[in-house]
């Protein structure tokens, strides 16, 4: 691994927090609008390692007038790990962009490691460079749904199909940290995804999960009980925990169904003069209710050895969106930019770093 900045650029100490490290070879549509994001977030005042293919990403840089005034440094990846390729190639490929951001969390010269990339490859090297949390089995996806009031973190969102009840109640208490900590949500609350209110509907897996949450009530969670789908989108509450194969449904039905809303609003606005000459009248409330509907803004992180720790954002298929890569790279309130990485999640929910690197 082999860094390169130009003299004019910031260093970490010198702007007074860590850097992000920023997949830039990752995802659909290659460095271009990774760079972009990572130029525009740099413009804002975020630090950023851009991690790949060196030659590539200083042509790519070359197109941004200033860009050698910006906090951004070059780090050297030669390889990348495809969308087509499996997450345990990871393993024997080190010199892997995905693997080089991990390391460079691990070693404290980034407060986060971001990627537009594949999605089991990023939590797969998270887990192999970073460990676990002592007391949580399995790493979840993290994903804030948009809903009444703001949004609701739904997890796992797609990391692991088949769980255990323990795993659901691990999650509920890491989701229930992280808000408090990166959200500054007071009590957040946590549902448990079902078939029905009652506390004996749903699956054996939920029942038992049920039972288990029910008893950490109070004990570092605030458990509301069973919610339904419906429930997700009204705000019911903070948190809902699933498993991972139900949540990646609910993830994708959402994304689904928020195009064909957007769709069907167009229609009617173009469908006669009349309408059109309505729907100028409410262009701009519409525009804002599009980009909160927008399948693209939604985030997703990996809560594995801490928040920040493996991050990444969901793929654009249409077309690349520079806005998203600046997003995730920009800190959010007291986000885990300038801290030790997993410091956040680890100290406020009292659990120790026991597991070690190299096992998923």
């Amino acid at each position: 691994m082999s860094a390169e900045a130009s003299p004019a650029n910031l260093s970490a100490k010198a702007a007074g927090r860590l850097p992000v490290a920023l997949d830039a070879m990752g995802g659909d549509h290659g460095l271009t609008p990774n760079v972009d994001g990572a130029v525009q977030a740099a413009r804002s005042g975020v630090s950023v390692l851009l991690v790949g293919d060196r030659v590539k990403l200083h042509a790519e840089l070359g197109k941004h007038e200033g860009s050698s005034r910006l906090p951004i440094e070059v780090v050297d990846a030669p390889d990348v790990i495809g969308m087509e390729e499996h997450a345990s190639d990871v393993r024997s490929r080190t010199g892997a962009s995905i693997n080089v951001c991990t390391r460079l969390v691990k070693e404290g010269r980034a407060a986060a490691a971001v990627s537009m990339g594949h999605s089991g490859a990023t939590m797969a090297s998270a887990l192999l460079t970073l460990g676990r949390i002592k007391g949580v089995d399995r790493p979840a996806i993290l994903a804030h749904l948009p809903a009444q009031g703001g949004f609701t973190t739904l997890l796992d969102a797609g990391a692991n199909a088949d769980v255990k009840p323990a795993y659901l109640a691990q999650w509920a208490r890491l989701a229930t940290v992280y808000l408090k900590v990166l959200e500054d949500r007071d009590n957040p609350t946590v549902g448990l995804l079902s078939i029905g209110e009652e506390d004996h509907k749903g699956s054996q897996q939920v029942v038992e999960a049920h039972t288990l949450l029910r008893a950490l009530d109070g004990q570092g969670i605030t458990f509301y009980g069973n919610v339904e789908g419906r429930d997700i989108f009204r705000s019911t509450t903070d948190i809902v925990v699933t498993d991972g194969f139900t949540g990646n449904v609910v993830l994708k039905l959402a994304e689904g169904e928020a195009r064909v809303l957007l769709g069907w609003v167009k229609e009617a606005l173009n469908s006669n003069v009349k309408s059109k000459l309505g729907g100028l009248l409410v262009r701009d409330s519409l525009r804002g209710l599009a980009e909160r509907m927008d399948p693209s803004t939604l985030r997703r992180e990996h809560l594995d050895r801490g928040a920040g720790a493996g991050l990444y954002r969901p793929r654009q298929r249409r077309r690349p969106r520079r806005q998203k890569r600046r997003a995730a790279c920009r800190p959010r309130p007291r986000s885990a930019a300038g801290r030790a990485p997993g410091s956040g999640v680890r100290g406020a929910a009292g659990l120790r770093t026991a597991e070690p690197p190299g096992s998923l």
